[in-house]
């Protein structure tokens, strides 16, 4: 499912650029419309999951749609000026940067493009794993990545609910990567187009018929696959951590298939920052300032 993905979104920059494109041509034009291309797939899964959740919801919201989607979408458009800001060049300018110099393992291998493709966007979304395991294992990290789970609902807008300080952590991790692995600017983009996409996806409040969600989750993670991970119980906050493919967590031994109280009785958020009355944008910026850390640890994976 993923690789028709990357393969629709190949084609669709195909149409739209030269025949006779060349690698430079092609980082070169991407360097160019990289924001538009983010912003039209952003603003395009958004609104039809959006429509999705109001024609077949999973869950009744509790809280304000109002108030928690001005928090949320606030997150994202902070988020997205102080990346530009302090990053510039973003992770796909770094790669074209890394190609150009010939920087990472990738770049120093003379494998077929196609193949560098794929190993770059499931190296790409495995070091997402690894970094998501080690927000929760490291108490100063989980601070900030708390954030993200303290959500009372579970919607479209949950998936884009991070601390300014972890997106800019990510940041330099996912920058750490590039230059480690050389992947491509297209493998880049395409693996950054489809973690926002999916992300999204699998925190939407869906309701999918459960042939389909049997099938899918060996390709992709679906919502009720994640929305185990922000259950309050700690055995399953701490399980399915994968946001893209989700192998990773049959792989490493942290797949959960099903919450003990079911998708309608299990509870969401952590334990200790349940109050209604901090979801304003504010409020969410100072959470990691709180000194409580809850009853949650990775430690707590098999209570």
């Amino acid at each position: 499912m993923c690789l028709l993905w990357v393969a629709l979104f190949l084609t669709a920059l195909h149409l739209l650029t030269p025949l006779t494109v060349t690698r430079k041509t092609m980082e070169a034009y991407l360097l160019a419309h990289e924001p538009a291309i983010r912003l039209g797939f952003f603003l395009g899964v958004f609104g039809l999951l959006a429509l999705a959740e109001g024609v077949a919801p999973r869950r009744p919201l509790s809280m304000s749609k109002t108030v928690r989607w001005t928090a949320n979408l606030g997150l994202v458009v902070l988020n997205t000026l102080i990346l530009r800001l302090l990053f510039p060049l973003a992770a796909v300018g770094l790669a074209a940067q890394a190609s150009a110099q010939g920087w990472g393992l990738l770049n120093r291998l003379d494998w077929p493009p196609g193949l560098s493709f794929v190993l770059a966007v499931l190296a790409l979304d495995f070091a997402i794993y690894l970094q998501h395991v080690m927000f929760h294992a490291v108490p100063l990290l989980w601070r900030l990545h708390r954030l993200h789970h303290s959500d009372l609902d579970y919607d479209v807008t949950t998936g884009a609910r991070f601390h300014p300080l972890e997106i800019i952590l990510s940041m330099l991790i996912k920058a750490m990567v590039i230059v480690a692995l050389g992947p491509s600017a297209a493998a880049v983009l395409v693996f950054e187009v489809l973690l926002n996409a999916v992300a999204m996806f699998n925190h939407a409040n869906l309701r999918l018929p459960e042939s389909w969600d049997r099938g899918l989750r060996w390709w992709i993670v679906t919502p009720d696959m994640h929305r185990v991970h922000h259950s309050t119980r700690g055995s399953e906050t701490n399980s399915n951590f994968g946001f893209n493919i989700p192998w990773w967590d049959r792989c490493c031994g942290t797949y959960c298939a099903q919450p003990a109280d079911g998708h309608l009785g299990m509870t969401l958020g952590v334990t200790g920052f349940m109050n209604p009355q901090q979801l304003s944008l504010p409020d969410l910026l100072v959470q990691p300032l709180r000194t409580e850390l809850g009853t949650y640890s990775i430690n707590r994976r098999f209570d």
